[in-house]
């Protein structure tokens, strides 16, 4: 006996559980089915930089409803996000500093508070900053960062409390397509059905695809960071970096630390297993980018390591989600292969996916822009300057 549903989501990421909040809120009756539990795949171990810097329309439109749904979380969705604004400063070689104003264009003329400044003006917003080889930055006042697990579980409770079901420990097993106009799914215990099936099971997105004859381009591959304590003298927060020269950002952690990750297009080629992978810190991975955080922020050679963790991303060729409808006419869609700067999005995405499936004439974000067919088209996203990889 199949359970029946309005709508199903598979994953309960940062983008199943927006989904099934925007469509519970809808009137839709909503089942989550989650592998795990809520936030274990890639959106409970994510970095929850909280940045409006695209270089994309639609993408920098939707950062920014994200960060008003951030702000305000608890009159918007209900519940705690954890948000911290610190401020962004993005650094970039000489040679994109011409894509750096053009970017930043693009972006003030969508509403976001950026500028760019000069190298010295870097260092009022952090001090101690290395800025000798700028030539110009960008700093976006309203950003920050968010506790992706409070956020995640903020997002589910509210799905459930507009009736919403959140099924934890039930992975999916099988997929069919009905030509009844039903998708049927079979989990580890049950069997359900629902005229709209949604799959943001981000690092097994294409897993899942691949049970209704889909081949979808979405990687996972294990990224790491690390965590250093500041020497006396710096405990004072301090903003978010996206460092180009050095290829790697950093933000403020909690206890006067500073989580350090990449910025490098080859973490696309450490493809795993999902479900067997490495967790631990590299000791390697934790020379490298305290190295390159001493170039950026010389007192950092005064740090204490205090470790770190691998996670996943679920990479695209163009480092760009895939949203769509797999099969026309199925139900059956997709909403995965954000690349590590997807949880930001999180807010428009389910706003995003609910008008999608829902077929709205007017939908506040349109999907076309992340159709599957656009690799075969060749038509990848692209942007205009070779950070690119920043969105």
């Amino acid at each position: 006996m199949s359970r029946p549903f309005d709508a199903i989501v598979i994953g309960a990421g940062i983008m199943g559980c927006s989904t099934a909040y925007e469509l519970a809120r809808r009137g839709l009756k909503v089942a989550v089915l989650e592998r795990a539990h809520i936030g274990a795949g890639s959106t409970g171990r994510s970095s929850a930089i909280i940045r409006q810097h695209y270089s994309n329309e639609i993408t920098a439109r939707m950062a920014l409803y994200s960060l008003r749904v951030f702000q305000h979380f608890d009159d918007a969705v209900g519940g705690e996000c954890g948000f911290r604004m610190t401020g962004f400063l993005v650094l970039v070689p000489a040679r994109d500093v011409d894509g750096l104003r053009m970017n930043v264009e693009l972006q003030q003329k969508v509403g976001i508070r950026t500028e760019i400044i000069p190298p010295e003006a870097a260092k009022e917003y952090m001090p101690g900053l290395y800025v000798a080889d700028l030539v110009a930055a960008a700093y976006e006042p309203e950003a920050g960062y968010a506790d992706p697990n409070l956020t995640v579980n903020s997002y589910a409770a509210a799905a459930r409390r507009h009736g919403a079901k959140i099924f934890q420990d039930e992975p999916v097993k099988g997929i069919r397509l009905g030509e009844d106009g039903i998708v049927r799914v079979e989990s580890k215990r049950e069997r359900w059905e629902a005229p709209i099936v949604v799959n943001t099971a981000g690092p097994w997105a294409a897993r899942i695809a691949h049970m209704v004859g889909v081949d979808v381009p979405i990687n996972p591959c294990r990224v790491q960071v690390a965590f250093f304590r500041r020497p006396p003298g710096h405990e004072a927060p301090h903003p978010v970096v996206a460092d180009f020269i050095n290829a790697t950002y950093f933000r403020d952690e909690t206890g006067g630390q500073t989580l350090v990750g990449l910025i490098d297009p080859a973490e696309a080629d450490n493809v795993v297993d999902p479900d067997d992978y490495k967790e631990q810190v590299d000791p390697d991975f934790i020379l490298d980018v305290g190295e390159k955080l001493s170039r950026r922020y010389p007192a950092m050679e005064h740090s204490e390591s205090t470790g770190g963790y691998a996670a996943l991303y679920a990479i695209t060729p163009d480092w760009h989600p895939v949203v769509d409808e797999l099969v026309p006419g199925s139900g059956f869609y997709i909403c995965a292969g954000f690349s590590g700067h997807g949880f930001k999005l999180g807010p428009a995405v389910g706003v995003m996916m609910a008008d999608r499936v829902l077929g709205e004439d007017d939908p506040l974000f349109d999907a076309h822009f992340f159709r599957l067919r656009r690799y075969e088209e060749g038509e990848p996203v692209r942007g205009a300057y070779e950070y690119s990889i920043a969105g």
